[in-house]
């Protein structure tokens, strides 16, 4: 950010880099980065630091990693200070009432929706699912002590020539339109030019937290939902449906697919316990 500023920059994962990335992009960068502590990933459990550790500490940002931000004193390195600005964008930790109201000029969080429109933690995979088109875009809001509720400061609506797109791709999409949003809305906002509107609340629609079981496919359901659910799922919880071999349930998951002429059609597949596939060939082999 700039000099005169102290801003402090709460995210997570890779969906915060790409914030990150534009901010750093129009020489906007944070005075530190707040995240959680490094945690075991992957099958052997290896202790990897969040996305946004990697990214602040290769741009010589400093970096605060705390489990919880309810008790001040464990953060002492944000609680003791004066702040200009927090930034949040996909922390995945509640910022508790004493920290919104820490910083002059208040939280703005960047959320991938057409607010009051998908609120909660799934808002550009459940676009895709529900294939609301017309919510895809994204929001700086002013942060409140309710999710996703506070009055908007900004929003840009996204217009796509393709629709559904892979789940991946919208991330980075929509993600790196707040960065850019926030970027123009961040010097008229501490200037005090800009006057935050409160959402339609009676509007709010809502999503939830992905699980892995939501990625069960019914291959004789309806081939354009399938494909959403396809998009939607892609990455994590990924896609993958159910076969009987020798007498037991088997899973299948979908790697590549593709929604033409009306038909959902499968492309590559991984079966359990295999390497990936052509389907034929899965087919031709059961």
């Amino acid at each position: 950010m700039s000099s005169e500023l102290r801003v402090a920059f709460f995210g997570t994962p890779h969906l915060a880099v790409w914030v990150l990335e534009e901010l750093k992009e129009v020489g906007l960068l944070p005075s530190v980065v707040v995240c959680p502590p490094d945690r075991p990933a992957g099958r052997k459990l290896v202790l990897t630091p969040p996305a946004t550790r990697v990214w602040a500490e290769e741009n010589g940002v400093p970096v605060v990693q705390a489990g919880t931000l309810r008790d001040p004193a464990r953060v002492p390195e944000i609680a003791n200070s004066e702040w200009d600005l927090f930034i949040v964008a996909a922390y995945n930790l509640i910022m508790p009432t004493w920290a919104i109201e820490l910083p002059r000029h208040g939280v703005l969080n960047v959320h991938p929706s057409l607010l009051p429109a998908l609120r909660g933690p799934s808002p550009i995979r459940s676009a895709l699912l529900r294939d609301e088109r017309d919510s895809v875009g994204t929001s700086v809001m002013l942060l409140d002590k309710e999710i996703d509720h506070g009055p908007i400061v900004a929003q840009a609506r996204v217009e796509l020539p393709e629709w559904p797109v892979p789940g991946n791709e919208l991330d980075e999409l929509l993600f790196r339109e707040g960065g850019r949003l926030l970027a123009e809305v961040i010097p008229p906002w501490v200037a005090g030019e800009i006057t935050p509107e409160e959402q339609d609340h009676e509007k709010a629609t809502y999503t939830q937290k992905l699980v892995k079981a939501d990625g069960e496919l019914d291959l004789d359901a309806d081939g354009y939902q399938n494909y959403c659910k396809y998009c939607a799922y892609q990455g994590w919880p990924g896609t993958f449906f159910f076969v009987e071999r020798d007498g037991k349930q088997a899973r299948v998951k979908v790697t590549d697919a593709q929604y033409k002429d009306g038909t959902f059609e499968i492309l590559r597949v991984t079966p359990e316990g295999k390497k990936e596939m052509e389907y034929g060939a899965f087919l031709n082999a059961a």
